[in-house]
């Protein structure tokens, strides 16, 4: 069917589909820096339960390294500042494109005559009723 449509119509369609896979490489590294975040918030937790004085390792690649307390507490921190900031600008990014997706739909939907499957689009949920 696409042999069929105007090459204007075809390149939006091409357009949907990387704008597609953008938005499920950001949907994966999103999820993966809130699974990080939750490991190191919750090893923040476990630090607190934690005498001062116990002598503790952190992993370095293969091996394990005797780190201080404050080292560890402040490494941890770091880490947890570092990955709110990661999910927020995925967050952001993840919106922009979701934008860019509906905007570029509704072009399409325009270009084509809207006669692409009724109210709810040819997609299915989400797709056209913006």
């Amino acid at each position: 069917m696409q042999g069929n449509l105007p090459p204007e119509a075809q390149e939006k369609i091409e357009e949907l589909q990387d704008l597609q896979e953008t938005a499920q490489t950001v949907a994966v590294q999103k999820q993966e820096a809130e699974s990080s975040l939750t490991d190191a918030e919750n090893a923040l937790e476990e630090l607190e339960n934690i005498e001062g004085d116990t002598t503790m390792y952190r992993q370095v690649g293969e091996l394990l390294v005797e780190t201080e307390y404050d080292e560890a507490e402040d490494d941890l921190d770091e880490k947890v500042d570092s990955l709110e900031i990661r999910l927020e600008t995925l967050e952001k990014q993840e919106e922009r494109v979701q934008d860019q997706f509906e905007s570029l739909q509704e072009e399409l939907e325009q270009m084509l005559g809207g006669g692409m499957g009724g109210p709810a689009g040819p997609g299915g949920p989400g797709a056209g009723g913006a």
